[in-house]
């Protein structure tokens, strides 16, 4: 059997939830919420899901959902969530490094929250895919960082943010097939780890599918 070396991606992605016993919050992307809210739950795709607390929301609102991650930490912590809420059997959990392979199926909604890595990869093919896997009458929503945190001096690390347009622009979505329903900067609250209260811009797409 030949041996599949793991990329840097997930390697890096793998140490770093090893490294901690939980990462994120447990809780959904607000956006998430605010923008899913009142759609008609149907299937719906969650790329890069982490720990889970996005899907588990979903299947607690009635979406039959597959989730996927690069990462098995992360999925196996994702499950384990899932058991504790009650909602295991809404939820098919499946790992991908999605600029390499990709969930197949069209969904009602497709979520990408945060595909924003240290890690050089093929986002904006990862998201025209995510676009591919919508179904005729549903929505592709995608949130992302717009800059550094207000309290961020110094950068860990180089980074090149998407902007509204920008993303529009590199999804080539036919105008005559889809609808720009969401196209907005949201402000949140953010606090540095030494407590510096400050600011963080996040980016909202959300775009519905009227066509073939």
């Amino acid at each position: 059997m030949t041996h599949i070396h793991p990329t840097q991606a997930a390697e890096f992605w793998e140490a770093r939830y090893q490294g901690v016993e939980r990462i994120w919050s447990g809780r959904p992307n607000p956006l998430l919420v605010r923008e899913v809210s009142g759609l008609r739950p149907g299937t719906a795709l969650d790329l890069g899901c982490g720990e889970g607390a996005d899907a588990v929301w979903l299947a607690s609102q009635g979406w039959r959902v597959t989730a996927a991650d690069i990462s098995r930490t992360a999925l196996e912590r994702a499950a384990g969530h899932a058991a504790e809420a009650g909602v295991s059997d809404r939820i098919s959990w499946e790992r991908h490094e999605l600029g390499v392979t990709f969930p197949e199926g069209s969904f009602d909604l497709v979520s990408a929250q945060f595909l924003q890595s240290p890690v050089p990869w093929d986002q904006d093919g990862a998201l025209r895919r995510a676009a591919a896997a919508v179904a005729q009458g549903g929505t592709l929503l995608i949130v992302m960082h717009a800059g550094w945190p207000s309290w961020q001096d110094e950068p860990p690390f180089d980074a090149e943010f998407p902007t509204l347009e920008g993303t529009l622009a590199a999804l080539a979505l036919p105008e005559e097939s889809w609808s720009v329903e969401t196209l907005d900067t949201v402000r949140k609250q953010s606090v540095s780890p030494e407590g510096v209260d400050g600011f963080r811009d996040d980016n909202v797409w959300r775009i519905r599918r009227t066509g073939a």
